[in-house]
Formats: C-alpha cells, structure tokens, sequence
C-alpha cells in the first residue's frame, strides 16, 4: 500500500473500469445506484443516484454526508466538511430483490485522508498491517436469524402453525431444528434465498432449520476478510428484502425471548502467508492434523477475547444467549452457548473451537448484531499479534463446561466471559490492542454509545422485574 492510495485521489478507480461498470450495468436494466458507506453499529447508509451520475459518484464527486450528525460519532461539528464516499467496484452487484438497483460498498474520506470513523478503513488498516507482517485473513460467518410476521398489531413467529400461549391448544411438539416438514413450509423463503446465493457464486452449502421456531442458518464459502464483512452487510439487507416480498420480516436479535435459542454468527478464521497464498497456515504441512501455528492464533484470541466479545457481541441483548442453560426451551435446556474463554478440540461448549472437519478457529461468540468490519479486525489483530508473539494457550478444554464449576475452568486455564455489555465495555477499554485496531476517536465514540445503551437499558423496567418484585416485597 503505497502513501499515495492513502489519499482519496490514490484511491478512485481506473475510469476506464467506471465506464465498462457503467455499460454493463445500463445493459442489466439498472438505473438506480446504492452506494453505501456502513456506520459504527454495522448499519449500511446511502443517498441512491441515478445511472446517469455513475461516473461522478465513482470518482468521489457523488453525494456528500455529514455522518456525524447522524452515525453515533459527535466528535464533528456542523462547521466541520462533510465525508465523501468512494465506493469499491470489486463490491458491486446487481440487487437480486430488485434489478433496477445496483449495490456497491463505499470507504468514506474526509478532508483526503481516510476518515477515522469509517469501520471499513479500520479493517483496510488491520490488514495492511498483517500483510507487512507477512500474513492474511480469512474468514466464513455462519448467520442465524429468525423469520417472524405481523399478527393482530404483534410480531409472531413465522413458520409456527400452532396456536400462541394463551390463545388455544398448544401441544407438545417436534423441535424445530433439522426438521423436514418446517423445510419444507419454509421452501419459498429459503429456496429464493438458495437460488440467489448461487447466483452470486458465495458457494453456498446448505440452509439448515436452527433450535428455535423459524430460525434458521445459512452456511455458505469464506473468502478474505475484507469480502466477509462486505458479504455479511449485503445478506443482512438480502434477508430482509427477500423476507418483505414473502410478508414477514427478519429479526437479528439475539434472544427475541426467553425460550428462544440464541442466534448467533460463528466467526470461521484461517490464516495464510502472504508469500504462500494457497496453503493453510493452521494446518499442519505434513496433513491431516493441526500445525503450532493454530495454537498461537489462538492464544492471542483469549488473551483479547474480553475485548473482541464486546465487540462481536454488542448489544445488551446479545449476553441473554451466552449463559449455559435456559428453562423452556423448545428441544432442551443446554444452549450449546459458549459462556468461558478457553478453546477445546470440537467442543462447542468453549468461545474457540478446533473444529473435526476444517482447518479454521471457530469463535462462537459473535451474533448477527456485530459490525463485521470491526469484529473481522479485531480477530486479525489478536491472531496475528498471537503467532507473532507465539503466545501459548494452554491445552485445551475437552470437557462439558456446563457440568463444571467455575473453579474446574478456571483451573483449566478458563476464565468466564463478559457477562453483561458494560463488563465487556470496560474490558475493551483496557485493552491495547483493540486501542490500536479501532484508533482513538472510534474507540471514544464507541465507548460512549455503548454505556449510554446500558444506561437506556438501566432505565427501563422488565416484565420479569414487575413478576419478580411486585408482590414479592
């Protein structure tokens, strides 16, 4: 990356490419262009343009935005310029829910010089950073989510064909997770969902009915870390968009309600040397086992795994679905949630997991609410940091940690993740190298909007308080 791509004028694409862009996309029938630049919560913005203003908005003289009046960093003033979006044409993509529209990423610029509160610079940084340490990133995330519909003014569950609590008889019943017959009444949604990730070439595996009523996975390809985040932005607003034209509605939430399993969104990680781009750096070269180089990426992870479960889990919400057993659930009461930072070899009870059928670092401590870029960058830092500095973790936990206690983890090498969102706000804080990874002002602005969310939260009074309390005192 030379000095002169760190300004905008390094960084606008070839003309030529504008124009062929253009022409194809003229010849696909679009006529409306989504350039979106994605704010410090994961959510993408954009100011749509017509065809016509491709080549402008390409080479930076598109729409302009004063993102802090409205992205959750006040560190600006309305005195201050405005940001410029520079979309990247590697990102763009014909909307499949409507054709007429165009997708692209954009990197956003102030003042010529990459804008500081911009989460997709903060990845671009991390990895110019592991590439001039000799390694890449790279990534597959394993979304969950919950397909629900509007009933009588209420959000209901989607494919749910009994009557609610309350309402009628409600027997008991198939979970359900694997289920043919809920696949099948789901094959509408998910069959428009499998035909347009073909399309697209993501290398789709299979979509899966997960533990809670209408929920479901899709587990697709990985690809770099820089295409990870753009790819889980774009599904998030896929699934939506999909879901409106079959009537219902798409939730990310965590933990929608007490007896719903937690949706989560696994963070797949590998790593590779930049001067041997084919080869797994996890697995071992003589094949079939694990190389040293896995154990040191993760004892990097548990080493910054308080600060990057605040950031890969960062709602309030998201710590309801990381405890390890919950009454009333559908098919169960074990939340196959990971609740300790420690690693095993295929236990899913663990945040790291050395999965039996691939070569990568499962972190199960990320959910669907988590800004990509800033999760992915954060997982570079601490896993690079981890074999450059050739961290140890300890052995591995194989054990059920739902059958131990806290003094068995802890003696283990485990120690118990954050429990609430500020425990986990206060750990990023302390922590260097997610300082580093974020930069200050993101870090400042991060930090603010986060104790502010537990302290909104703090304000409100719950159902189970009111059942708790009421009568009890």
């Amino acid at each position: 990356m030379t000095a002169q791509s760190l300004t905008m004028a390094g960084a606008l694409p070839d003309i030529e490419r504008v124009r062929e862009a253009k022409a194809m996309l003229s010849e696909a029938g679009v006529r409306y262009v989504l350039s979106c630049w994605i704010d410090l919560l994961g959510v993408p913005k954009t100011k749509p343009v017509p065809l016509s203003n491709f080549e402008d908005l390409c080479m930076g003289r598109g729409p302009q935005f004063a993102v802090h009046s409205v992205s959750f960093v006040p560190e600006l003033s309305p005195a201050d310029a405005d940001q410029i979006p520079v979309p990247d044409l590697d990102t763009l993509v014909v909307c499949p829910w409507d054709r007429t529209c165009a997708w692209m990423v954009a990197d956003l610029w102030w003042e010529d010089a990459p804008y500081n509160l911009c989460p997709r610079h903060a990845l671009k940084r991390v990895v110019r950073d592991a590439a001039a340490k000799g390694y890449a990133g790279f990534a597959g995330i394993e979304p969950e989510f919950i397909a629900m519909r509007w009933r009588d003014g209420r959000p209901v569950k989607a494919f749910d064909d009994d009557p609610l609590p309350g309402e009628g008889v409600r027997p008991r019943r198939q979970a359900f997770g694997y289920d043919v017959e809920y696949s099948i009444d789901s094959m509408g949604y998910l069959g428009a969902l499998i035909d347009i990730l073909e399309e697209l070439g993501w290398g789709l595996k299979d979509v899966v009915a997960e533990g809670a009523y209408s929920q479901f996975e899709l587990d697709f390809g990985y690809t770099d870390v820089l295409e990870m985040a753009d790819r889980l932005v774009f599904l998030r607003m896929l699934l939506k968009e999909v879901a409106k034209k079959h009537g219902m509605f798409i939730t990310f939430m965590p933990k929608p309600t007490i007896g719903d399993w937690r949706s989560g969104a696994h963070i797949n990680y590998s790593m590779r040397r930049v001067d041997a781009p084919g080869v797994n750096l996890f697995e071992d070269a003589g094949g079939g086992g694990w190389a040293d180089a896995v154990y040191h990426a993760v004892g990097g992870l548990l080493r910054h795994g308080g600060a990057l479960t605040a950031i890969a889990c960062s709602t309030v919400n998201s710590y309801n679905g990381l405890v390890p057993r919950v009454g009333g659930f559908e098919g169960g009461t074990v939340t196959w949630a990971p609740t300790h930072m420690t690693y095993g070899n295929n236990n899913r009870s663990c945040m790291l997991r050395l999965p039996q059928n691939r070569f990568c670092i499962e972190n199960r401590a990320a959910d669907m609410c988590m800004n990509p870029y800033l999760g992915l960058a954060m997982t570079t830092a601490a896993t690079v940091a981890g074999v450059v500095e050739g961290i140890d973790p300890g052995p591995p936990l194989d054990r059920d940690l739902y059958r131990l206690t806290d003094e068995e983890i802890r003696a283990g090498g485990g120690q118990r993740l954050p429990r609430h969102l500020l425990e986990a706000t206060e750990i990023l804080r302390e922590d260097p190298l997610a300082a580093e990874v974020l930069g200050p002002a993101m870090m400042n602005s991060w930090l603010r909007y986060k104790v502010d969310e537990w302290e909104r939260y703090h304000q409100a009074v719950t159902d189970w308080e009111v059942q708790e309390y009421l009568r009890l005192f």
